[in-house]
């Protein structure tokens, strides 16, 4: 799918600032971001909608998400919980045609923030807050296991 977008940053053919990746999925961060750190994952092999994603991928791109809304509630940008969400079809609000989970970071009372985030869509120094979700996501691998190195893909 040369025309996606999302294949192409999958491939490594468009500019992303990746904060995880595995043989399956990648997840990084978006564009037009509603807060610092909202994160897209994606699987690597194009679906456009649900209908086109196989049920075990599908859950693979959910506990990707989770995983990565609590390691950004680890990292520096403290988050206080996430909105997950999955825009399936123009109707739904999908702008681009391949699946992607939004991993929102959410804090207490922020919600006139997030409202303005809405409209502005704007980068928050995607190297430092790129950073941060990988640091969040090594403070997880260490919680998971004791004593063992950094997950792999985590510095992708």
């Amino acid at each position: 799918m040369n025309d996606c977008v999302f294949c192409r940053i999958a491939a490594g053919d468009a500019p992303a600032v990746k904060v995880y990746e595995d043989d399956a999925l990648c997840a990084f961060l978006d564009i037009r971001p509603i807060v610092r750190g909202h994160t897209l994952v994606i699987p690597k092999r194009h679906a456009a909608a649900l209908a086109d994603l196989d049920a075990e991928l599908g859950a693979h791109v959910f506990r990707a998400g989770h995983r990565l809304a609590l390691a950004i509630q680890r990292s520096s940008l403290a988050a206080d919980g996430a909105n997950l969400v999955l825009n399936d079809g123009t109707a739904a609000f999908q702008t681009v045609p391949h699946v992607h989970l939004h991993v929102i970071p959410r804090r207490h009372r922020d919600t006139l923030r997030v409202a303005l985030g809405f409209l502005l869509r704007r980068p928050h120094d995607p190297i430092a807050t790129a950073a941060a979700i990988r640091g969040g996501i090594a403070a997880l691998d260490n919680e998971d296991n004791p004593g063992a190195g950094p997950h792999e893909g985590a510095d992708e």
